[in-house]
């Protein structure tokens, strides 16, 4: 990765360079291309349209906003797009520009048409978010030099840029932030099928075999998240170099005479997610505790999420971004106006009894 001198961001080169001087594993497993990249179909159709038609009038796209949770593939859509629009994009995020001059050192030094690409931008300053208004909307940079009565303002013409930005939690944004994008997609949870095809394509670039029946049980534990389900696959693949099958190592290596692949089992897959103490249904310790809270503390909700953070020793913003929006979409914990509720689902998880359950095994 290459450095702005002037300031201490990444930049990643041209397309046609970019492959080359990527490294590490989540690189390798990053999409390169469109066709490589699954799921979030209507976003891909709309975000194709808006890049060839700015191709089409020989000019930058127009500034683009992607929201969504953690881990649903917002970073490999602004690297597409960069490649799509065979140009520079550089990266940086909301928390790393902490002063004016961070931004003043970031946009004058783009070259025309290339792409900023800022993640969690919902963490950056105000005062830093209205000076880079203009920036979106003029193509200009205003900045003011000294204080009091002899402050003057200098205006820096910017070349035609592009923004990408990120958020997990777009109502974070002010509105006059959120106006100045020309498009906003909002990237959902995948489906089941989705992501065993992204598991079956990241064990084939981690020269890794996987049994149908491990990719079923990695798939259902992963959130449905492709980062989850990576990271899910790679400790899988961990614990069968250590602790291979000696089954299939022993079938394999009579027909083939090497054993050239890790091969992970549904048993493999398994032993990997009991040390990490995932159950079937993709949750945590932490899942599993948030729930056990409700129910047990709280008799089931409905209860505040300051009093579950409390008892459960977790900041309330992690539980809102991080383990609430699974729970909701596997249907074990609502949010009402009232506070979180645990559902019948839960209860059934966990194994715990409801209160009508209870009520009708008392004599």
């Amino acid at each position: 990765m290459l450095v702005n001198p002037l300031m201490n961001f990444p930049t990643t080169p041209r397309a046609s360079e970019e492959e080359s001087q990527e490294t590490g594993v989540d690189a390798t497993l990053r999409p390169k291309r469109w066709d490589e990249y699954i799921g979030q179909q209507h976003v891909k159709k709309n975000l194709k349209i808006l890049l060839d038609a700015a191709k089409k009038r020989n000019e930058p796209g127009e500034h683009v906003l992607f929201s969504g949770p953690a881990g649903l593939g917002k970073t490999s859509l602004a690297h597409l797009v960069a490649r799509e629009m065979n140009t520079n994009i550089r990266v940086t995020s909301g928390p790393a520009i902490e002063r004016v001059g961070d931004l003043a050192s970031i946009l004058p030094n783009l070259l025309p048409n290339d792409i900023l690409f800022i993640d969690e931008i919902h963490r950056m300053n105000r005062l830093i978010e209205e000076v880079l208004y203009p920036a979106m909307e003029s193509r200009t940079l205003d900045i003011i030099v000294g204080k009091g009565p002899s402050a003057r303002t200098i205006q820096l013409e910017l070349p035609p840029f592009m923004l990408i930005a990120a958020t997990t939690r777009p109502g974070l944004l002010s509105g006059p932030l959120r106006s100045r994008f020309g498009a906003s997609f909002r990237l959902d949870f995948y489906e089941d099928g989705d992501i065993q095809k992204i598991i079956h394509r990241s064990a084939l670039l981690l020269n890794v075999a996987v049994e149908p029946a491990a990719v079923g049980r990695i798939s259902k534990a992963s959130r449905f998240t492709p980062r989850v389900a990576n990271r899910l696959l790679k400790r899988a693949r961990d614990y069968a170099d250590v602790h291979p099958d000696q089954t299939w190592v022993d079938t394999h290596t009579r027909s083939s005479g090497n054993q050239s692949k890790t091969m992970i089992t549904d048993d493999i897959a398994q032993h990997a997610l009991n040390l990490l103490e995932i159950d079937d249904q993709g949750l945590d310790p932490m899942d599993r505790k948030i729930l056990e809270i409700v129910i047990t503390k709280f008799n089931g909700g409905p209860v505040g999420i300051q009093s579950i953070a409390a008892a459960a020793s977790e900041d309330t913003g992690t539980l809102e971004e991080v383990y609430e929006p699974y729970l909701m979409q596997l249907g074990m914990l609502e949010r009402t106006s009232r506070g979180r509720v645990a559902t019948a689902r839960a209860y059934a998880h966990l194994g715990i009894a409801t209160q009508q359950q209870q009520a009708l095994l008392t004599p």
